[in-house]
């Protein structure tokens, strides 16, 4: 295991200490909550631990089911007690780039469900400023494609489709929608990015998350730095 990815696994384990008996958790996607997935299961195995996990991917979804984590819908549980999950992007200030799994706009329905948003992610991930030669992603809805590009183009921004690896096409979220990655350097205001470009006709949801984390945890070599939301 490379440095990476043991800075990876001691964030998730670190996160995982949030989980309590009876909880409700949001599962996030991506391969360093993967490590949290994980680590939820040999709890249920070691200490009897009873949870359930709201995936937000069919990736995250056949990895819990794998680990034995019993699984529940937000209509069941529309408020949950935790959400645990990855970052492309993190500031010092807590706000997030996310997406570029595709599983965006689920991952910040169940991120806004929960009572505590705790992130996990190598030191790697940790910016200045959000944006810094990484695009914010963009779920849109496909029959919009082209009218979204023009008007991301004039909100500063240069928009690229997202195409698939071992496949013929765009990429296709669990949605059934496409990914923009939208390039727009770094970004100041946040916030008005934010609400500016889901006011675009077509756009379901950005990468941005802007004030949700509650708590990160950054793996590095040596151990795992916490931050917290002041």
């Amino acid at each position: 295991m490379g440095w990476r990815e043991g800075a990876k696994k001691r964030a998730a384990l670190e996160a995982v200490k949030h989980v309590r008996e009876g909880f409700v958790v949001g599962l996030g996607s991506g391969t360093t909550v993967a490590y949290a997935i994980q680590e939820i299961g040999e709890r249920i195995r070691r200490e009897g631990l009873r949870v359930f996990g709201v995936p937000t991917s069919h990736q995250a979804l056949l990895l819990a089911v794998s680990c034995g984590i019993p699984l529940t819908t937000l209509d069941e549980w529309p408020k949950l007690d935790l959400t645990i999950d990855g970052a492309d992007q993190v500031d010092k200030g807590l706000n997030l780039i996310k997406g570029m799994g595709g599983a965006l706009m689920r991952e910040k329905i169940v991120a806004s469900a929960a009572k505590q948003f705790v992130v996990v992610a190598d030191e790697t991930k940790l910016v200045e400023k959000l944006g810094a030669n990484h695009p914010v992603p963009v779920e849109v809805l496909p029959f919009a494609l082209s009218t979204v590009v023009a008007r991301v183009e004039e909100l500063g921004g240069k928009a690229v489709l997202r195409e698939g690896k071992r496949k013929v096409g765009p990429v296709v979220t669990d949605n059934g929608n496409f990914i923009l990655d939208a390039e727009f350097g770094s970004v100041d205001a946040l916030d008005k990015l934010d609400v500016a470009v889901k006011l675009i006709p077509g756009v379901l949801e950005t990468g941005l998350f802007v004030g949700m984390a509650d708590v990160v945890y950054l793996g590095k070599q040596d151990g795992v730095v916490k931050l917290e939301r002041k």
